[in-house]
């Protein structure tokens, strides 16, 4: 079968692989028929999330039939639709019994302590094949499937994956009420989802901060204000439009790829910072392989992290989805406690999320496809994921399709 192989930093291809099989009695075997590429996949291929072993599949966004079943998975039958969570979980240990899935303490068998186990990441997250591919093995497939109704889409389906349910635990992290202020660093999948989440949850005036005017666009299609951190220093803005308050709220959902602000009004803080975030890149890409254009680390890994914090008001809340690598040890923790603010983070726990984001989505009350912007097929992914990783204007988020 074909599927999209990591081969080194900067190296990735598509490749003719053996297919899966069941290894154990819990397991199942899926047909995909639709995967997508996240922004989790560039922090691995431009090496700001180390430790990703040569040959492992890339891929942690599914949905497909599944094709066999091990003789322990009792809820499923073979030709049923489902949509796979991106993190893999065992279901029946405390961490998963309390809803803490991506801390699920049985699933990852480089032990407990090893962090989230997901498909085509890194050494330490187990590592387990992903799902840019035609077939994927799905573990413990009675917690790590969820089936779908026939009123929902394939492509629909795609969304609730990943980046709906991260975007949701985003803004639920960020404990917004009705009439709060938001800010959303990071207008990619995961921020956009972020804005419609805080809207769902009752925030009355969101603001959008990114530097790409396409995603800016859509963010402000959805009713968010926006700011283009080249244009407008982000803080001094937000301050501007809350009478000197700050938001309420915050949520990165941009992680260790951010960029500094290379024109504009916070231009030259970004000069005085040039070193402090030089060492930061050196901290977490010690390897990294340009490619021309592409495959390039963002130039300033703490920079959403030190807006937001500068950005919120005093005993606001910030809520970190963006990724960060283990190797990552910025943080303005100083400014952070001196504001009182409270911090909650994480991987997100798919599984919690996905049954009732499925239900908006069969209701009729959320339509995710807005946000598929492209759909290629698997034999195009190499110059998808170049087109992606420029975030060209359209390539807001990328469906794969198999072909037949």
């Amino acid at each position: 079968m074909r599927a999209v192989v990591f081969r080194d930093v900067g190296d990735i291809r598509l490749e003719d692989v053996a297919e899966p099989k069941l290894r154990e009695p819990t397991d199942a075997i899926v047909r995909l028929t639709a995967s997508a590429i996240c922004g989790t996949d560039l922090h691995m291929i431009r090496g700001s999330v180390p430790g990703m072993q040569a040959g492992t599949i890339l891929g942690h966004e599914g949905v497909g039939v599944i094709e066999s079943l091990g003789k322990e998975v009792r809820n499923f039958r073979v030709g049923d639709r489902v949509v796979i969570p991106s993190t893999i979980a065992c279901g029946y240990c405390s961490y998963c019994r309390a809803g803490y899935f991506a801390q699920c303490d049985r699933v990852n068998p480089k032990g407990p302590q090893s962090g989230t186990a997901f498909y085509g990441g890194p050494a330490e997250s187990g590592p387990f094949h992903g799902l840019q591919a035609e077939k994927a093995r799905i573990p413990f497939a009675a917690v790590n499937l969820v089936k779908l109704p026939d009123e929902v889409s394939d492509d629909q389906a795609l969304l609730l994956s990943d980046i709906f349910p991260t975007g949701y635990m985003g803004a639920e992290y960020a404990e917004i009420k009705d009439g709060d202020t938001v800010v959303v660093f990071g207008c990619g999948p995961v921020g956009q989802f972020s804005i419609l989440s805080a809207k769902l949850m009752g925030a009355v005036r969101i603001f959008a901060v990114d530097n790409e005017p396409s995603r800016l666009a859509i963010a402000q299609a959805q009713g968010a204000e926006i700011i283009n951190f080249d244009v407008d220093h982000p803080v001094q803005t937000l301050r501007a439009l809350t009478g000197g308050i700050g938001p309420d709220r915050a949520i990165d959902a941009v992680g260790v790829d951010a960029c500094h602000a290379h024109r504009g009004a916070a231009r030259a803080e970004a000069e005085r910072k040039y070193d402090q975030h030089a060492r930061e890149l050196e901290e977490v890409a010690p390897r990294s392989n340009p490619d021309g254009e592409h495959w390039h680390p963002g130039d300033a890994p703490s920079q959403a992290l030190e807006w937001a914090v500068e950005a919120l008001a005093k005993a606001g809340t910030l809520s970190i989805v963006g990724v960060y690598p283990q190797t990552a040890r910025f943080f303005p923790i100083g400014l952070a406690m001196n504001k009182n603010l409270t911090v909650k983070m994480g991987n997100c726990h798919h599984r919690k999320y996905i049954p009732k984001l499925l239900d908006l989505v069969k209701s009729g009350t959320v339509d995710p496809l807005q946000f598929i912007t492209r759909v290629e097929p698997l034999t195009d992914v190499i110059a998808a994921y170049k087109a992606f990783d420029l975030r060209r204007p359209g390539w807001l988020k990328v469906e794969l399709r198999p072909e037949s």
